[in-house]
């Protein structure tokens, strides 16, 4: 008999990062024989480079916050497994509780527009970060300095995150899916937490109490990946 196809990964970052943070993932990915590769979204000295299954084998894709809403609809709708990240299907609350939310977009594009966006990423890092010291986290954006086309896109996707009201275009309603939600999240509003777990009902979720949205902290790499070897029957480090 045929062993099982590895697992081939695909990893797309969030606002504000860059491919970087997926680096210890395709280390202890690369530990069972399965290969990562990521999307980049070019905030910073980054080239972009857009997400896309480059390599055969059972296809799942991991996502932080935004990174959703940055896959295109065709290479989404071809995954077979999806591992959500302190992610979000709307991020601006409906009614008049996303008042806030809106008021805070607004006020970081103006930020930006008037030029301090070193200061405007260092404030929105420590919140990602929260409660961890934002030392912690990868290099980024923040260090490599941000060109006038990233400025631009950041900015895109300052608006994108006020029109993203559900699930992307593209999700695959048959993959299987992991919900990691931060219970200490100080971007995504608990409503939009609960609202993603209430879109996907079959979901696998895993509530983490006191993870900030950057997930520091969190034990994730090996049972992410135990996950999604029983998910999809890829070949592991025992077979």
């Amino acid at each position: 008999m045929n062993p099982p196809p590895p697992i081939t990964l695909l990893a797309m970052h969030g606002w504000g990062g860059d491919h970087r943070a997926w680096s210890p993932w395709a280390q202890a990915a690369a530990g069972r024989g399965w290969p990562l590769n990521t999307g980049e979204r070019g905030y910073g000295r980054q080239a972009p480079l857009p997400a896309a299954w480059r390599i055969q084998g059972r296809r799942a894709l991991l996502v932080h916050s935004l990174g959703l809403h940055l896959v295109p609809p065709q290479v989404l709708a071809g995954a077979e497994a999806v591992v959500l990240l302190a992610s979000f299907g709307r991020f601006v609350p409906e009614g008049p509780q996303g008042r806030r939310g809106r008021q805070a977009l607004a006020g970081m594009a103006r930020r930006l527009r008037q030029g301090s966006v070193d200061a405007l990423l260092r404030d929105f890092l420590a919140e990602a970060a929260a409660p961890d010291p934002v030392e912690l986290l990868p290099a980024g954006p923040r260090e490599d300095g941000v060109p006038p086309a990233g400025l631009e896109r950041l900015l895109e996707d300052l608006d994108r995150l006020e029109r993203c009201n559900g699930l992307p275009e593209g999700f695959p309603n048959e993959a299987r899916v992991l919900v990691v939600e931060a219970g200490a999240d100080r971007i995504v509003a608990p409503e939009c937490r609960r609202q993603l777990v209430e879109a996907l009902p079959a979901a696998t979720h895993w509530p983490l109490e006191g993870a900030g949205h950057s997930l520091l902290r969190a034990d994730l790499l090996g049972p992410v990946l135990d996950w999604l070897q029983q998910a999809l029957g890829g070949t592991g480090p025992h077979g």
